[in-house]
């Protein structure tokens, strides 16, 4: 575990108390709930006739969407978040589980959703599926594919949404192995690794590696992308000491950020650097109990994002003509639903097994130290 630096003054033992207030009483549950809508918004243009192009933030920038920005968000309050809970954790084992217990359940039921009740009703063959292939796209947190679902629509997929998921997981067992190699205490060798993937980010470079098990190249440009964004995040936090929080700041970086969104080249890195310190600002300094209650009890934001899609494109599958401003109402409001039931019967339940286990785990340690003694 990392042990944040303070000076022994009081001055700077009065700072360090004051940043973990403000860190404790946030509204980063409210932010990413945000980003999911953000995400439904994009799609609910795009899935109707396939063309990007007339999405609201690609029309006005010509470089990313509201789609991409939502992505990009998710990721940077997943490195800052996922820091903090590698720091805070036990051990190695620790962790793994933390983390498998906030992906994998509520993935593994909307997947199986996806497969056995959507595919069947929009023209899915499930009889070319077997278990073991089922069973290989969970594990490696592939999306689901079922030969014939949604044939002859745009973007044909059972859930586009969810190739992200894996990316998602990889850069936490980026950040353990970031952390074992001791480069989360060496913060200058984050931050030089943080850049260099920002920068062949930003120039599109895309490197190929050919995996003989799969028989076909591995492309890594959006391991690239989310391992930079990740990153940010990750540096904010361990930064997080070091950063003065002010509106000023604030407005000046988004003044920088909407400039450099028109740069098909810096857009992305803008979004990460200076689009960063706005929603951490955003985050830290803006006080509202509304906007900090929300995630706080009930987390919806993921089962928002696993669901948005297949509903989307069930309404434009039922209804062509449907407008996009239709779908995205009736898409935030039926997935709310979705993700509420997400949260209470499948994502808390298993989150709370970090609660059981913690506590056994004291209460082992505990008994050993009686006994030593």
């Amino acid at each position: 575990m990392i042990a944040v630096t303070t000076r022994e003054s009081g001055k700077y033992r009065l700072l360090f108390m004051k940043n973990q207030v403000l860190r404790t009483s946030n509204n980063l549950g409210a932010l990413r709930l945000f980003f999911a809508i953000l995400v439904i918004l994009s799609h609910s243009q795009e899935l109707i006739d396939g063309n990007r192009s007339r999405e609201i933030l690609t029309r006005t920038f010509g470089t990313l969407s509201f789609g991409d920005l939502g992505v990009d968000g998710f990721f940077l309050i997943s490195g800052y978040l996922v820091t903090k809970s590698f720091l805070e954790s036990r051990s190695v084992i620790d962790y793994l589980f933390k983390r498998t217990l906030r992906i994998y359940p509520g993935y593994m039921v909307a997947f199986l959703l996806c497969v056995l009740t959507v595919s069947p009703f929009v023209g899915g063959n499930i009889s070319s599926l077997s278990i073991t292939t089922i069973s290989k796209d969970i594990i490696l947190l592939h999306p689901p594919e079922v030969r014939g679902a949604f044939a002859g629509t745009p973007h044909p997929e059972l859930n586009g949404s969810m190739w992200t998921i894996a990316h998602e997981f990889r850069c936490y067992l980026l950040l353990l192995a970031m952390g074992l190699a001791g480069f989360l205490s060496k913060r200058v060798i984050l931050v030089i690794l943080t850049a260099s993937a920002l920068a062949l980010s930003a120039i599109h470079g895309n490197i190929s590696v050919w995996l003989p098990w799969w028989g076909s190249y591995e492309h890594y440009e959006n391991h690239i992308r989310f391992a930079a964004i990740f990153g940010c995040g990750s540096l904010y936090y361990l930064y997080q000491d070091n950063i003065r929080y002010d509106w000023q700041f604030a407005v000046l970086f988004g003044c920088g950020l909407i400039a450099l969104m028109y740069s098909p080249i810096l857009a992305e890195t803008a979004v990460a650097i200076l689009g960063g310190y706005v929603l951490f600002w955003f985050a830290f300094t803006v006080r509202s109990p509304i906007l900090a209650c929300i995630g706080r009890k009930v987390d919806l934001s993921y089962g928002v994002y696993l669901y948005a899609w297949p509903v989307q494109k069930l309404l434009l599958w039922q209804d062509s003509g449907i407008s996009p401003w239709q779908v995205f109402i009736a898409t935030t409001v039926i997935t709310s639903l979705f993700a509420f039931g997400s949260w209470w019967l499948v994502e808390k339940p298993f989150l709370n097994l970090k609660v059981v286990l913690s506590r056994r785990s004291d209460l082992r340690e505990r008994l050993r130290t009686t006994v030593s003694q």
